[in-house]
This record gives C-alpha cells, sequence and structure tokens, in this order.
C-alpha cells in the first residue's frame, strides 16, 4: 500500500459521508476518519521498515508535471497530525447539532484531505493545486456555521479568503519563474536549480508572502483573531490545528531549501520579524475579553516562535519547530474544545460573563487546567520540548532573540493564568455548568495523554523526524 490510499480514502470517505444523510454523517465521518489514522500508522510501519510508500505517475506531458507524493519523516509527522487531530476534531463536535450536517462533516473530511495533500506533494503544481482546495472547505464551515452577525461573519472570512488567495498567487508566480528554468516542478530538480542571489531574493520573498499569511507572521496577521471568533469551534481548531501548519512545513519543505542562499542572508530580519510576533501576540492576547481573540494571540506568539526557530538554519531550530507545531497542534485544540464545552453551557465567549466553574465541576476545571499548562510550556509536557529546543537554536543564533523571544513563557504564563482565574475560579456562576459527558472527557483524556507521554518521551518523534530535517539542512548548506 502506498500513500495515496490516505488521500483517497478521505475523498471517498467526504463523498460517503455528503451520501449517508444528515442522520449518519457524523458517524460515517467519524468511522473514515479513525480509518485514516490506521492508514497512517501503516504507513509508518512501512517506512520504519524501510519500505518507500511514497507515489510518483505521469499527469501532464506538456507542461512535464506529475502527480508525486514523497515520504519521509518530516511528511509522515504532518499526516499524523492531521489525521489524529481531524478524528478528534470530528469527535469533539458530536455534542453539537449542525443544520446540514452532511455537508459540514464532508467538507471536514475533504479539508483534511487536501491538507495532506499539501504535506505530501513532491510537484510544486500538485501542491499548489492542494494548497487552493484547502481554502474551499474552510471557507464554507466558517461562512455558513460560524458564530455571530452573519454580516461580521461574512467580512472576516472574505477577507481571510482574500489574503489568502493573494499570498497563494506570489508563490504560482514563483514556480512558474522556477518551471522556466528546471523545465520541471519537481522538488528534487528544483533543489538542483543554481539562481543567483537576486533571483533567490525576489523567490525567497515570494514563497515568505504565502506562508507568513497562512502562518501567520506580522504584519500578515490581521485576518486570524476575526475568523478564529467567528468561525464554529470544529473550523478554528481545523485552522489553528492544522492549516496554519500548512505555511511552517512549507518554509522548510520549500522555501528554505529553494532559495538557501537568501535565507542565510536575510536569517536575522526573518528571525527579528518572527520574535516580533511572539511579543506582540503575548501582549495583545493579555488585554482580551473574548475568551477565542486571547487564543488566537496565543496561537500567534506560539507559531511567531516557531517560525523564528525554522529560520535560524539549524538542526535544533528546524528539529523544534517541528516537535512545537505538533505540541502546539495539540494544545490548542484542547484549548479551543475547552472554549467550546464553556460556549456550549454559558452561550457566552465572553471571559466576564464566566467564572465559578471549579465549583461546578472540578474535573473540567482540572482537565482545562492541565492543557493550559502545556500551552505555557510547564515542564514534562510536550511543548516544553519543543519551546527549550527553539530558545536553544536562537540562543545559537544570538542571545538576544532568545531573551525576547523567552518573553513567550513569562507573559504567556501572565495571560493563561489570569484567564483561568476569571474563567474557573471565584464564586459560583449563576449561569448552571452541567457536568463534562463521557465524550467529552474522552477528547481531553486523549489530548492530555498525548501531551504527557511526548513530554516525557520525544524519542519516537525525534527519531522520525531528524533524518529529514538533516538532509534538509545537506540542501540548504550546499550553496
Amino acid at each position: 500500500m502506498n500513500v495515496s490510499f490516505i488521500l483517497i480514502l478521505l475523498l471517498f470517505g467526504a463523498i460517503v459521508t455528503y451520501f449517508s444523510g444528515d442522520k449518519w454523517a457524523k458517524i460515517v465521518a467519524f468511522a473514515f476518519s479513525l480509518a485514516s489514522v490506521a492508514g497512517s500508522l501503516y504507513i509508518l510501519n512501512q517506512h520504519n521498515a524501510g519500505i518507500n510508500t511514497g507515489f510518483v505517475a505521469n499527469w501532464i506531458s506538456n507542461p512535464n508535471l506529475f502527480i508525486a507524493l514523497k515520504v519521509d519523516g518530516l511528511s509522515l509527522a504532518m499526516i499524523l497530525l492531521t489525521t489524529a487531530l481531524t478524528s478528534i476534531i470530528v469527535y469533539s463536535s458530536f455534542g453539537n447539532e449542525y443544520k446540514n450536517s452532511k455537508s459540514f462533516y464532508a467538507l471536514v473530511l475533504f479539508m483534511s484531505f487536501a491538507m495532506i495533500g499539501t504535506f505530501l506533494s513532491a510537484d510544486a503544481f500538485l501542491y499548489y493545486i492542494f494548497w487552493e482546495l484547502s481554502l474551499i472547505p474552510i471557507y464554507f464551515i466558517a461562512l455558513i456555521w460560524g458564530n455571530g452577525d452573519a454580516e461580521d461573519r461574512k467580512k472576516a472570512v472574505i477577507k481571510f479568503f482574500i489574503y489568502t488567495l493573494a499570498g497563494s498567487l506570489f508563490m504560482l508566480v514563483a514556480f512558474i519563474y522556477l518551471f522556466q528554468k528546471a523545465g520541471s516542478l519537481m522538488i528534487g530538480d528544483l533543489y538542483q536549480i543554481h539562481l543567483t542571489e537576486q533571483e533567490q531574493l525576489w523567490i525567497f520573498l515570494a514563497l515568505f508572502l504565502a506562508y507568513a499569511i497562512k502562518i501567520p507572521i506580522i504584519p500578515f496577521h490581521t485576518w486570524q483573531a476575526n475568523v478564529y471568533q467567528k468561525a464554529p469551534a470544529v473550523g478554528t481548531m481545523l485552522l489553528s490545528g492544522i492549516m496554519l501548519k500548512m505555511g511552517l512545513y512549507s518554509v522548510l519543505r520549500w522555501q528554505l531549501p529553494i532559495a538557501p542562499v537568501a535565507a542565510k542572508m536575510y536569517m536575522n530580519v526573518f528571525i527579528a520579524l518572527s520574535v516580533a510576533g511572539v511579543v506582540y501576540g503575548s501582549i495583545v492576547a493579555l488585554k482580551q475579553r473574548n475568551i477565542k481573540k486571547l487564543l488566537a494571540y496565543s496561537s500567534l506568539a506560539h507559531v511567531g516562535l516557531i517560525a523564528a526557530g525554522a529560520y535560524t538554519l539549524t538542526l535544533d531550530g528546524l528539529r523544534g519547530a517541528v516537535l512545537q507545531m505538533i505540541a502546539h497542534g495539540f494544545v490548542v485544540v484542547g484549548l479551543f474544545f475547552a472554549v467550546e464545552v464553556i460556549e456550549r453551557r454559558f452561550k457566552t465567549q465572553e471571559i466576564s460573563e464566566m467564572g465559578g466553574i471549579r465549583i461546578q465541576d472540578n474535573k473540567f476545571a482540572s482537565m482545562f487546567m492541565i492543557v493550559m499548562l502545556a500551552s505555557v510550556a510547564l515542564p514534562s509536557t510536550f511543548n516544553f520540548v519543543g519551546e527549550f529546543t527553539l530558545l536553544y537554536s536562537l540562543y545559537s543564533a544570538n542571545i538576544w532573540f532568545s531573551v525576547i523571544a523567552g518573553t513567550t513563557i513569562i507573559l504567556g504564563a501572565i495571560y493563561m493564568l489570569k484567564m483561568f482565574q476569571h474563567v474557573m475560579l471565584g464564586d459560583a456562576n449563576t449561569k448552571v455548568f452541567n457536568p463534562i459527558t463521557v465524550n467529552e472527557t474522552l477528547v481531553f483524556v486523549v489530548i492530555i495523554a498525548v501531551l504527557l507521554f511526548f513530554g516525557l518521551y520525544p524519542k519516537p518523534i525525534n527519531d522520525m523526524i531528524t533524518p529529514a530535517l538533516q538532509e534538509i539542512l545537506i540542501k540548504i548548506n550546499k550553496q
């Protein structure tokens, strides 16, 4: 079995989910998402056994394009993250009722299909198609099933769509130019092109625009908070947990190896820009009164740190970036799910209207606290492993980058603990907080188990991703 099976499974699952009807849609979607997890684990087992599970087939002869899927430790890590979180996200939605749920869950599976295609593509044109395809389902999920005033929601979603599409067009122009130079869009051929410093700079900047908007990195972040707030919980979790990782992954897979000279020349500029996002996101999060916006700016700070580590062009920086991508995916899904649990009961996202939840449900408060502490990188949690590695890589580049980026730990602890105090502690709320259900508890248990297990034993992921990252560094350092 090759890796194309996972893509076919998810695409077929989206179709079957749509035709299963509203009554069975969520069950069918969850079954296919679990099947994709099983398929991913099987591919991992084959990869560990030294079996090539990639796929290459001729697609278009003129121009010369391929359906090419590359499997290495880096892409495998992203596939496992996507399939695992898709299953958790679908299951977490069982407590909600969605109008036209067959379309809703079909779009979720289709989005997972497109994101995995982005992580696997080894032909730039195929990669671009999957990159754009992932926009379509999240646009409709946020627009149709989102929160708040319909007009405000429409403005936020259209802004996100236009921003992301505009950035992607710069990436497309870069690929067209590279095709003229190489006569191919296969990633291996693009790595071999010898570009002048000026050419590399323009290619680097064109790709940077696409990735900086998707991640996002300031000042390209202005779409994020409103979309996170307006999207339904499932949409917010897909965006923050998986979709933004497409940009971070692409920095490692496409941007740095294709334009390594530009990356080295302007390394400090892009690290500084990413670190600025860490400080900015943390400070703005301190001022938020809407809990989803607070978490959106918290996410901005964390992904800024990930991008900064990637741009150090060191093995520790790249490895820390991947580790933190995975850890951030699980913790941010856990945090947004906690918000969804509260919103189901209190019908609000305003922190001032919460409080006293611990008195009514101590179990939920305890699980929320564990996920919250993981987000501020408490030792023994997965996020600590990633953040420590990233800060170490920044220290190697410049001690001041590490010192400034380290404020994310201090500021993060302040705004997260302050949020926890206002949301969970205090006198009992006049609104009734019904105890969390078995299904809701199971979501938290799975997320917490991942965060604690890999916080104490990250070796399996380290061993999986390191060879692929070493190959990328070799390509970067050739020029």
